[in-house]
């Protein structure tokens, strides 16, 4: 079930929403909640439903480590429990995820034919995993207190985070769903939540969806492409993929804010940093946090000295290439990002400042260099995009009609987008300075209608694939 569609706006959510709130008048907590689970799993589900005891299972394995983790149960053994819950929860990300990529690579280094699984993705699989991951780690840390296995599931499962996140925090969540003011309609949460979700499904239907045929066009046409086309195309996918998964985080967040739940922010303007590092502290936000402490700080973070800085920063970066995907146009991906952050670093060491116009152009360009090998499906189709960048196809005017009449409508969403990344205020920052009144309503109202029309193209979240 799409955010963007008619089932999840017009149906789904006024159901859960009044429902919910219904039985909140009515005192009935329990059955709340119990709601809330249930309805996730319904929306879960409605992708594949032989998928939703995968999720159950991984729900219950998880608290039932994180309960004993957590009450010092089998003190003693403690560490070993963690142990085996991060094998439970990475064996089963691996098995789903990475299952078919390693057997390629066997084949073609022992020259074997091992046949391939074709496993499908389970949905959210890379999400939810890595959210009960930094659940048993600070179990094991005595940072998490005994929840109940309902409040745990709608942790875990809360529908507008589920499917592609933000990667929520047990602290930052669960308190949040036993505020006893968080059991009443605030109108002033119902507001900003209707209007950022407005938004978001602008930039979901009308931006993104608007630029992802032309995409698709660019990377998988075969066509060798000149230097304006290539950075036409590449330009487009930076803005394809950012208000594609900003779109699907505002729309969550603002799903999440109807119920009261304030979800973490995700996305900062990220197009507008300075640096690699201040791209990744406002692109993903959530997934760098979790690295960061998950990852980084647990390799020995900057405690070890310079090298074995750089060494963290490079393994965590590869590991998030690794986890975005099981090709080795992901792992190169990262591996790119990493080199990145441990030049960066190296310079700033050295007490060394450049000016912020070209420090902003050399991150801009480089971040989007680096999304070649993220779009790319294979190797070829990468080089060849990367040779129009660097003008190996001459520097013409388009030649694969991408400028056509028929296309125009890209071209100025892809100017007015790119535009709007750079210059204008993110939608958290409109959240911040929002005020309940009739010029919210009216503008939060066009927003939606406007964006309703697009609801009929065809859709899909592309972090859904992540």
């Amino acid at each position: 079930m799409l955010f963007n569609s008619y089932i999840y706006i017009f149906v789904f959510l006024p159901i859960v929403f009044f429902g919910y709130f219904y039985l909140v008048k009515r005192e009935w907590l329990l059955a709340s909640k119990a709601l809330l689970v249930l309805s996730s799993l319904f929306f879960y589900a409605w992708w594949n439903i032989k998928y939703l005891p995968l999720i159950l299972v991984s729900m219950f394995v998880n608290y039932a480590i994180g309960t004993t983790l957590s009450n010092n149960t089998l003190k003693r053994h403690n560490k070993k429990l963690l142990i085996a819950g991060i094998v439970f929860n990475v064996g089963l990300l691996g098995y789903f995820k990475y299952a078919d990529f390693f057997i390629e690579n066997i084949n073609f280094l022992v020259n074997a034919n091992i046949p391939l699984l074709h496993l499908a993705l389970p949905l959210a699989i890379s999400f939810f995993t890595f959210q009960q991951i930094a659940y048993l780690v600070d179990s094991y840390k005595g940072e998490t207190k005994e929840y109940d296995l309902l409040n745990y599931m709608v942790f875990v499962s809360f529908f507008p985070q589920l499917i592609a996140g933000p990667i929520v925090h047990h602290k930052e969540m669960m308190p949040q769903f036993e505020d006893k003011e968080n059991k009443r309609l605030i109108y002033k949460n119902i507001t900003a939540g209707l209007f950022i979700f407005a938004i978001g499904l602008f930039k979901k239907a009308v931006i993104a969806d608007t630029l992802s045929p032309y995409v698709a066009l660019g990377f998988d046409s075969g066509v060798n492409l000149s230097f304006f086309e290539a950075w036409s195309v590449i330009l487009s996918y930076a803005m394809q993929l950012y208000y594609d998964f900003s779109g699907y985080t505002d729309m969550a967040i603002g799903s999440a804010l109807l119920f009261n739940i304030k979800l973490p922010i995700n996305f900062n303007s990220p197009y507008k940093a300075l640096n690699i590092q201040d791209f990744w502290r406002r692109w993903h936000i959530t997934l760098s946090r979790f690295l960061r402490d998950y990852i980084y700080i647990p390799l020995g973070g900057n405690r070890k000295g310079r090298f074995r800085t750089y060494y963290n920063l490079f393994v965590t970066f590869l590991i998030g290439g690794i986890w975005h995907g099981a090709g080795w146009t992901f792992v190169f991906w990262g591996f790119l990002h990493g080199i990145g952050m441990v030049i960066h670093r190296f310079f700033k060491e050295l007490g060394y400042s450049m000016n912020k116009y070209l420090a902003w152009f050399i991150t801009f360009v480089f971040v989007n260099i680096t999304w070649v090998f993220f779009r790319a499906k294979e190797w070829d189709d990468a080089i060849r995009l990367l040779k129009g960048m660097f003008g190996f196809y001459g520097f013409k005017l388009p030649q694969m009609n991408y400028f056509n009449a028929e296309n125009y409508p890209a071209l100025f969403v892809l100017i007015i987008s790119t535009f709007a990344a750079l210059f204008l205020k993110n939608s958290m920052q409109m959240w911040q300075e929002l005020r309940p009144g009739f010029k919210t309503a009216l503008v939060g109202g066009g927003v939606f209608a406007f964006s309703s029309m697009f609801l009929t193209r065809v859709s899909e979240f592309l972090y859904f694939n992540f």
